[in-house]
C-alpha cells in the first residue's frame, strides 16, 4: 500500500490540476452558452434593427411627403380653382389660377425641398401646373382608380406609391371633406434621397422593393443576392449564396428594407472569439501546470514559515524570527492550530475593546446630558420665581409639581434610554410650566400613535428643541405662539416634527447648526462648542447623543418654512432595522 501513498505535493497538485481541468471545461460551455450563442443572436438582431431603421427613415420621408400635400389640401383656394378649370376660363384668369396655385405649393414646401417635382392634374389625369417644370411636359396621369394593380391601390391612408417607368411617385387626390374629389396631386420623390439614406446605414449592401418587387434603392445586377418576397414584417433569412439578409416591410408603404451581410462578416467576429478563446485557454492551462508544479514543490516551506509567524504573533512582539529546529510532518494541522490559537486571542482582544468602547460611549452620553439639564432647571426656577413675585400661589404649587416630576425623570438611570412616548410627556411638564407664563399667547399640542412605546431615545433629546422654539423662535413674532410636535410611524421608520411658527433661523445660524452636526460621526464637537450659542447648543447635543445611539441609522433635518409660510421645522427619521447609508 506505500506505492499508492502520495507525498502532499503530489496530492496538491493532482487535486489542483484536475480542479483546473473542470473549470476550464466548465469555462467553455459557459462561453458557448452565454457568450457565443447569445452574441451570435444579438448580431442578427442588430441586423433587423438596422433594417428596421433604414425602414423607418423611408416611412418618415413618406411621411413628410404626405404632410406636405397635407398642407396643399389645407388651402381652401384649391378646390376652388380646380372646381373652375373644370369649366372654360379665361386664359388670362387660367394664368392667374396657376400662378396662384404655384404659390400654395411654394409655401406647402417651404425652404426645405427633397423632391424632384410637383404636379397638380385635373379629374381626367390632365396636367394643370407643375412646380419646377424644367423637365418635359408632365404625361398624363393614368387614373388610380382604374388601375387595377396591387401596388398601386390607395391605401389606408390616403395615398398611393407609384414606381413606373423609373420614376417615383406620391400621388393622392385632392378631395374635401364630403369626399369630393376636383383632381390629384403627384409628388415626384427623390430616388438619390433615398439612397443617402440607405448609404453608410450598416456594414453591407441595402435595397428597397416595392409592394410588387420592383427595386427602388440598391444595384440591381448583383448575381450572388436572391431577395426574396416577404410578407411576415420583419426577420432574417440565409440564401442560397450564404448571405445573411435581415429584412423589414413597412406597413405604412409596403416597401422592405433589406439588409444583406456576407456570412463572413456576421460570424467572422464569433470566429475570431472562438479561436481567441481556445488559443487563451490553451496557454493558461500550460502556464497553470508549470505553476502549479512550482507551487507545490515549495508549499512546505512557506507553511511552516506561517505557522511559526502566527504561533509566536502578539500585540507586544510583531516581529518574530523564524525557527526551524522544529519539523513536524502534519503541516496543515499544525497551521490550522496555531491560526486557531490566533483567533481566539484576536477574539479576546475585541471583547476587550468592545467594552472599553462601551464604557466611552455611556461617558459621553452622561457629559452630553449633563450640559442640558442644568440649564433646563435654571429656565424652569426662572418662570417660577416670576410667578411667586406676581403672587401666584396656586400656580407656584402646580409649578413645583411638574418641576418634581421632570427632575424624577432627569435623575433617574441617567444611563438608560427612555420610550419616546416618555419623552413626549417630560415635553408636556415642561411645555405646561411654560404656559403657566406665556398663557393664551402659546398654543402647544402633542400627536402621537400607540407604538411611540415602542421607539427608544437617550434622555432629553426633544425637550431642546421645545425650549429652542420658545427662547428664540418667537422673539420676533406677535402671538399666537404654535408648537405642534407630531409622532408618526410606518415600514420599521419612525417619524419625529417639530413645528413652530416663528420666525425662523437666521441663514448664518442655520449653516451655522448643519455644520456643527457634521463635524463627526462619534457626536464629538471638537473644540467648536464655544461658537454656538446656548440654545442652539441643546439641538447640537440633543443630534449628537442620537447619532450615539442610532449611528446610520439616523437622518436629521432642520429648514425654514417656504411659500409664505412662517416658522420651521425639525425633522428627525430614525430606523428600527435598516441603515440609511
Amino acid at each position: 500500500m506505500d506505492r499508492f501513498h502520495f507525498s502532499l505535493q503530489t496530492r496538491v497538485f493532482l487535486t489542483l490540476v484536475i480542479l483546473l481541468l473542470f473549470v476550464l471545461g466548465c469555462f467553455m460551455i459557459y462561453v458557448n452558452q452565454m457568450v457565443i450563442t447569445p452574441l451570435k443572436e444579438r448580431t442578427l438582431e442588430e441586423k433587423v434593427e438596422t433594417s428596421a431603421g433604414i425602414s423607418g427613415q423611408i416611412d418618415v420621408y413618406i411621411d413628410s411627403q404626405n404632410q406636405l400635400s397635407q398642407r396643399i389640401l389645407a388651402s381652401k383656394d384649391v378646390f376652388a380653382i380646380l372646381e373652375k378649370r373644370n369649366q372654360s376660363v379665361p386664359l388670362v384668369e387660367r394664368l392667374q389660377q396657376n400662378r396662384r396655385l404655384l404659390d400654395i405649393m411654394f409655401q406647402a414646401i417651404g425652404p426645405r425641398m427633397n423632391i424632384k417635382d410637383m404636379t397638380i392634374y385635373d379629374l381626367e389625369g390632365n396636367p394643370l401646373v407643375a412646380y419646377i417644370g424644367l423637365q418635359t411636359n408632365p404625361q398624363t396621369l393614368e387614373l388610380p382608380l382604374a388601375d387595377g394593380r396591387a401596388d398601386t391601390a390607395w391605401s389606408g391612408v390616403g395615398f398611393l406609391l407609384r414606381h413606373q417607368d423609373s420614376d417615383l411617385s406620391f400621388i393622392r387626390a385632392i378631395s374635401n371633406q364630403n369626399g369630393r374629389v376636383y383632381g390629384y396631386l403627384s409628388i415626384q420623390l427623390d430616388e438619390s434621397y433615398i439612397e443617402q439614406i440607405t448609404q453608410g446605414a450598416a456594414l453591407g449592401a441595402v435595397y428597397v422593393l416595392d409592394g410588387s418587387g420592383n427595386r427602388i434603392s440598391g444595384s440591381s445586377d448583383d448575381e450572388h443576392i436572391q431577395l426574396t418576397a416577404v410578407t411576415d414584417g420583419q426577420g432574417v433569412y440565409v440564401d442560397p449564396y450564404k448571405n445573411y439578409i435581415s429584412y423589414h416591410q413597412s406597413p405604412s408603404t409596403g416597401w422592405t428594407a433589406y439588409l444583406v451581410t456576407p456570412k463572413q462578416d456576421v460570424t467572422g467576429p464569433i470566429n475570431s472569439i472562438i479561436k481567441v478563446s481556445v488559443l487563451l485557454i490553451t496557454l493558461l492551462m500550460l502556464v497553470s501546470f508549470v505553476y502549479i508544479y512550482l507551487s507545490t514543490r515549495n508549499l512546505l516551506l512557506p507553511i511552516r514559515r506561517l505557522r511559526s509567524q502566527i504561533w509566536r504573533l502578539s500585540y507586544s512582539n510583531m516581529n518574530i524570527k523564524q525557527d526551524y529546529s522544529r519539523r513536524q510532518n502534519n503541516e496543515l494541522i499544525l497551521l490550522n492550530e496555531a491560526f486557531q490559537d490566533l483567533m481566539n486571542r484576536l477574539q479576546e482582544s475585541i471583547e476587550r475593546e468592545k467594552a472599553a468602547l462601551h464604557e466611552e460611549v455611556k461617558a459621553r452620553n452622561s457629559a452630553l446630558q449633563a450640559q442640558i439639564a442644568p440649564h433646563f432647571i435654571h429656565n424652569v426656577l426662572y418662570l417660577i420665581s416670576i410667578a411667586a413675585q406676581e403672587g401666584k400661589s396656586h400656580l407656584v404649587s402646580d409649578m413645583c409639581k411638574h418641576l418634581s416630576d421632570s427632575l424624577r425623570y432627569i435623575v433617574s438611570s441617567p444611563y438608560a434610554h427612555v420610550t419616546l412616548a416618555e419623552e413626549l410627556e417630560h415635553t408636556r411638564h415642561y411645555l405646561s410650566l411654560v404656559q403657566q407664563k406665556y398663557e393664551e399667547d402659546l398654543v402647544w399640542e402633542i400627536h402621537a400613535d400607540a407604538l411611540s412605546h415602542s421607539i427608544q431615545l437617550p434622555r432629553l433629546t426633544i425637550q431642546p428643541f421645545v425650549e429652542n422654539c420658545i427662547e428664540h423662535a418667537f422673539l420676533e413674532k406677535s402671538p399666537p405662539w404654535q408648537i405642534k410636535i407630531t409622532v408618526k410611524q410606518f415600514n420599521g421608520l419612525w417619524v419625529l416634527e417639530i413645528k413652530d411658527n416663528g420666525s425662523g433661523f437666521h441663514p448664518d445660524k442655520l449653516e451655522e447648526i448643519k455644520d456643527s452636526l457634521g463635524i463627526t460621526d462619534s457626536g464629538v464637537l471638537e473644540g467648536r462648542d464655544d461658537h454656538v450659542s446656548i440654545g442652539n447648543m441643546g439641538i447640537v447635543n440633543s443630534v449628537h447623543r442620537l447619532k450615539l445611539m442610532y449611528q446610520n441609522r439616523l437622518f436629521f433635518n432642520i429648514f425654514n418654512h417656504a411659500d409664505g409660510e412662517e416658522g420651521a421645522t425639525v425633522q428627525i427619521i430614525g430606523s428600527l432595522t435598516r441603515e440609511f447609508y
